[in-house]
């Protein structure tokens, strides 16, 4: 006598999460610690979320990164340099890297056209880095590109919830700045 899948397995028990999200579980497990350190429990579905959605994102960027033959780091370059001319050891703390490490990074992306050095203005000694002409339209394309490849998630938001999580979001980032400074 055959017997019914839904016989076979025990009942589902009733969650509260949602179940749209396949990684929830997983992501949930990796990321949550106990209470004490991570605030409140209701947090575990933001902090769920943050990290399902910065899965998404870096797949995405590495994807993008691998069609144009760059790695995540050198997207993350040009991206810091679209809109200004840093210092040496500046780029370096953007990217969290030190100086032996910057240093090969900017030589790579010189030798393939991308960036280019020149002296700093107000201090001699310095070097500044900033985007080739080739760079820059580099830079331009693969944002067009994220953006469009981040668009079916973007597009499910009105423009108020857009405006909305921005400036959640870079309220968030400013105080991870300012931990990431005072210690």
């Amino acid at each position: 006598m055959a017997t019914s899948d839904s016989a076979r397995r025990p009942a589902a028990q009733p969650s509260t999460r949602p179940t749209t999200r396949p990684t929830t579980q997983l992501t949930t497990q990796l990321t949550t610690r106990p209470t004490t350190q991570l605030g409140a429990p209701d947090q575990r579905d933001l902090i769920d979320a943050l990290v399902t959605t910065s899965f998404a994102t870096m797949a995405l960027l590495n994807r993008i990164a691998a069609e144009h033959d760059l790695s995540l780091t050198q997207i993350r370059v040009l991206a810091i340099l679209r809109d200004r001319r840093v210092k040496m050891s500046e780029l370096a703390g953007y990217l969290g890297l030190d100086k032996s490490t910057i240093t090969g990074l900017v030589d790579r992306a010189e030798k393939r056209g991308l960036l280019q050095r020149t002296p700093n203005p107000a201090d001699g000694r310095a070097v500044d880095v900033m985007l080739s002409a080739e760079g820059m339209e580099l830079a331009e394309r693969g944002a067009t590109e994220i953006a469009r490849s981040l668009s079916p998630m973007t597009s499910t938001l009105t423009p108020a919830d857009a405006d909305r999580l921005t400036a959640l979001l870079e309220r968030m980032l400013a105080r991870a700045e300012q931990l990431a400074t005072s210690g």
